[in-house]
C-alpha cells in the first residue's frame, strides 16, 4: 500500500500548487478509451442486459436479473461513475489488484498501467480491497479434507485489515510531512488551528474509506455478473459449489456499496464478510 500512498498523495492540492496540479492532469487526459472501457464493464453493464455480460449460469441467473432490478445499487452506481469521469484527485493505477503486483521480500513492482489516469484514489485502493473479497469468499469453492482453507481465509481478513490501516495511517504521515508545502487546499492562514485541522482531516478520510468500500464493491459485482471474471472463482471446478461462493461475494459487495456510509472502519468490514458467509 506504500504504492498506492505515494502515488494518491501526489497529486494532491495540499502537496502542490493548483497550477502544477492541472498541468499534471492534462499529461494522462488523453487516455480516453480505457477509461471509457472502465466506466462501461465497472459502472454501466452489470446494470442491464448487455452482450458482454456472464455468470455462473443457470445458478446465477436469477441473482444477476435482480442486480440489474435494484434501484437502490443503480442509484449508488451512478454517484461512483460520477466520481470516477469528474474526480481527478490522483494519479491512480486504474485496474489495480492482487495480479497486478509482484512482490518479493525485498520490493513490491506494479505492472500493468495502461489504465493509468487521473482519477478519485478510492478506486485503486478499494479495487485490491475488492479482490481479496473475492478471494475471501472463494476458499470454501477450493476447500477439501486435506486443506480446510480456515488458515488462509484469516490470513486474508488481516491482509485487508491491514491494507486499509496502513494505508490510513501512512496517507496521514505524508499529509503531516508535506503541510507547509505549496499546496493551496488547505492554506495555513485558514486552516490555522490544531482543531480545525484535525476536523478537516477526519472528514476527508471518512469519505475516503466510504470511497474505497463503495469502488470495490463495484469492482466485485463487475467480476461476478460482468465480464471478466476472476480465477479464484473460476477455477473451482465443482460449477454448483462455484455459484454459492460467488453468490456470498455478491451479496456482501451490495450490502457493502449500499450500506457503506453507516460503515465506521475496516474492522465492520470484516464483520460484514464474515457475517455474509454465515447466512
Amino acid at each position: 500500500m506504500v504504492f498506492c500512498t505515494v502515488a494518491v498523495l501526489e497529486l494532491q492540492s495540499f502537496v502542490m500548487t493548483d497550477q502544477k496540479k492541472e498541468n499534471k492532469i492534462a499529461e494522462f487526459c488523453g487516455n480516453v478509451e480505457l477509461c471509457r472501457l472502465t466506466e462501461q464493464v465497472v459502472f454501466s453493464d452489470p446494470y442491464k442486459v448487455s452482450e458482454y455480460n456472464r455468470c455462473t449460469s443457470p445458478y446465477l441467473d436469477a441473482d444477476a436479473e435482480t442486480v440489474r432490478n435494484d434501484n437502490g445499487l443503480k442509484i449508488e452506481v451512478a454517484e461512483l461513475k460520477s466520481k470516477f469521469c469528474e474526480r481527478a484527485q490522483a494519479l491512480i493505477h486504474g485496474d489495480l489488484h492482487t495480479g497486478s503486483l509482484m512482490v518479493t521480500h525485498d520490493s513490491t513492482q506494479v505492472i500493468d498501467p495502461e489504465f493509468s489516469f487521473y482519477g478519485p484514489m478510492g478506486f485503486d485502493i478499494g479495487a485490491f480491497i475488492g479482490n481479496l473479497i473475492l478471494a475471501y469468499f472463494s476458499q470454501d469453492g477450493h476447500a477439501d479434507q486435506a486443506n480446510d482453507r480456515k488458515s488462509y481465509k484469516v490470513w486474508i481478513l488481516k491482509t485487508i485489515t491491514e491494507t486499509w490501516n496502513l494505508f490510513h495511517q501512512k496517507f496521514l504521515a505524508l499529509w503531516d510531512e508535506h503541510k507547509d508545502g505549496p499546496g493551496e487546499a488547505y492554506l495555513p492562514e485558514i486552516y490555522n488551528n490544531t482543531e480545525l485541522q484535525q476536523l478537516v482531516k477526519k472528514k476527508y478520510m471518512k469519505e475516503l474509506f466510504e470511497d474505497t468500500l463503495g469502488f470495490g464493491a463495484a469492482k466485485m459485482i463487475r467480476r461476478i455478473v460482468g465480464v471478466a471474471h476472476v480465477e479464484d472463482f473460476e477455477s473451482i471446478k465443482d460449477v454448483a459449489k462455484r455459484a454459492d461462493c460467488e453468490r456470498q461475494a455478491l451479496n456482501c459487495a451490495k450490502k457493502l456499496l449500499k450500506e457503506r456510509r453507516n460503515i465506521k472502519s475496516i474492522e465492520e468490514v470484516v464483520s460484514t464478510i464474515e457475517q455474509v458467509q454465515l447466512q
